[in-house]
Formats: structure tokens, sequence, C-alpha cells
């Protein structure tokens, strides 16, 4: 399963005055990128993949609470796309779709 997720913190914060939140994200990416799950983060979101639910809606949810220190509430935007039996998506989707854009430039 894919998941894409984005996680900040919002409300008050004396350590972030000028309302940046990359700190925060950064402490959610470390969690994702010691989770050994495939991933990818871009400006916007941080995608996901791994087999269950359960072990990607567990890393979700640590890199949720590494934000919450950094405000006083955090806000989760989470997408999924849920195939069992396939792995391998968050290249395989891209590829797929480059393959399909050069075929149809081709014709």
């Amino acid at each position: 399963m894919l998941v894409a997720f984005s996680v900040a913190p919002s409300g008050s914060n004396a350590a972030n005055p000028d309302g940046s939140v990359h700190d925060a994200v950064a402490a959610a990416v470390k969690v994702v990128r010691e989770s050994g799950l495939a991933h990818r983060t871009t400006s916007m979101f941080t995608e996901i993949e791994g087999e269950t639910w359960d072990e990607v809606i567990d890393v979700v949810k640590r890199a949720t609470e590494a934000v919450m220190p950094f405000g006083s509430r955090v806000s989760l935007v989470l997408k999924a796309d849920i195939r069992p039996g396939y792995t391998g998506e968050l290249d395989g989707k891209i590829e797929r779709l480059e393959a399909a854009i050069a075929e149809r430039d081709a014709g």
C-alpha cells in the first residue's frame, strides 16, 4: 500500500515566531527514513510504501507524534492507495506514467 501524508504543527510556538515548519517536518521525515520503508519526500507530501496497514500507519503515527512538540496542535492530511499484492509501486506508478507520456508524444 502507498500512503501520502503531510503533517504540520499549528498554533502558538515561541520557538518559531515566523511560522516556519521545516524543523517539525525534519523531525517527521527522520522517523520515516529510520522506518526502513520505501519512501519519497517532496515539497508538499511524504509517500511511504509498505505491505500492511499496521506498518505504514505506525510510521505515520510516529511521524505525527514527532511534530507535536512544535505547536499546540497538529494537522495531518493522508491519502492511501490500497492494492494488496503489489509492491514497488512508489516508483512503478511513475515509470508507467512516464512511459504513457512518451508513447503519447511519439504517436
